[in-house]
């Protein structure tokens, strides 16, 4: 069977994807995470925090949220519906370092949830380190 051949074979018998909902799900969604975002940073302000130490808390505040949706499978049921509003990058990253440990954890500690963790988010790990010094180096090598 061909590329094309499969290509047909596969329009033909999958179900076609409701673009509107789909976009309008992934709007809603992503736009709440981002405005409960402003309003912990606001909050956090409110409460006499500087606007870093404010964003720090809110980081962690989102971080934490979306491990314990992850744990409590709360996220994918919302990412299913959602889709790419949960890949705010906060969340999302969140979810993909903590959604193997969870599913590896039969296998033990060590071999099960700590050679899983990074699974996914290893190489965004080493993709955005690495991305940072080049820009560092460009940064230091043509000044600002």
């Amino acid at each position: 069977m061909t590329n094309e051949e499969y290509g047909r074979l596969v329009g033909k018998l999958s179900n076609p994807s409701p673009m509107g909902k789909d976009l309008t799900w992934a709007f809603l969604v992503g736009g709440g995470i981002s405005a409960l975002g402003q309003a912990l940073l606001n909050g956090y302000q409110r409460l006499g925090m500087e606007k870093d130490e404010a964003s720090t808390a809110v980081s962690v505040t989102l971080i934490f949220l979306a491990v314990l949706f992850t744990g409590l499978g709360w996220f994918d049921k919302l990412a299913k519906h959602a889709g790419a509003g949960t890949l705010v990058p906060i969340t999302g990253f969140a979810n993909a370092v903590a959604a193997p440990a969870l599913e590896f954890r039969s296998e033990g500690l060590v071999t099960g949830v700590g050679a899983r963790l990074f699974a996914i988010a290893g190489p965004v790990l080493v993709y955005g380190i690495s991305a940072s010094v080049v820009y560092g180096l460009i940064l230091v090598l043509f000044g600002a």
